[in-house]
């Protein structure tokens, strides 16, 4: 891989970004994560966040420490990212019920409020946003992007391991990164 490139994870929140870092990491590519935001009930095997990431509009300096390795970013914090380096993004898609579901169920374990906007009002947000991401990514000359569909890797990790590796340029540990799939932590379903 060459390692001016930074590869950027990302996707909608609760889309199974951090089961595709889980999957980079044992494959064999070195991951930036500080480790802040500890695994829980709903990331048992963790987040892969980077803080860092999240002040990426006003500060973008942590990205010369990212190249040639793979960080987690929201889909919304893309447009922020300077052309001033490389990326291949693997965007991960699921199916946008199963997205608000799980990020209900989140925030009902942590205490918060899950009724402020209905799930027809969210679902017709982020669908705008990807739309909106999704056409400027494609704009985008110094991005190289591709979607990966959170159930054909649920169903097919293997093959979707050997894709992956293929668009990075890589040669990854994909019978490693498939077995780091659980299937078990696909818990809302629709």
């Amino acid at each position: 891989m060459d390692p001016e490139i930074v590869t950027i994870v990302s996707g909608l929140p609760r889309s199974g970004t951090s089961m595709m870092m889980q999957m980079l990491r044992a494959g064999g590519m070195q991951i930036l994560t500080d480790q802040m935001r500890e695994a829980d009930e709903d990331n048992p095997q963790g987040y892969y966040e980077f803080e860092p990431v999240k002040q990426i509009e006003h500060n973008h300096a942590w990205l010369e420490d990212a190249q040639g390795k793979v960080v987690k970013m929201i889909s919304a914090l893309l447009r922020h990212l300077p052309a001033t380096y490389h990326y291949r993004i693997i965007f991960v898609r699921r199916r946008m019920e199963e997205v608000l579901a799980s990020q209900r169920q989140m925030l009902m374990r942590r205490g918060e409020p899950t009724n402020d906007v209905s799930d027809e009002k969210l679902s017709e947000i982020f669908s705008r946003h990807l739309q909106q991401v999704e056409a400027w990514l494609d704009a985008q000359p110094h991005m190289e992007v591709l979607y990966v569909d959170y159930h054909h890797v649920l169903q097919d990790p293997l093959s979707e391991a050997r894709t992956i590796g293929q668009f990075l340029g890589q040669e990854l540990d994909v019978a490693a990164m498939a077995t780091v799939v659980d299937r078990n932590l696909h818990r809302q379903r629709r």
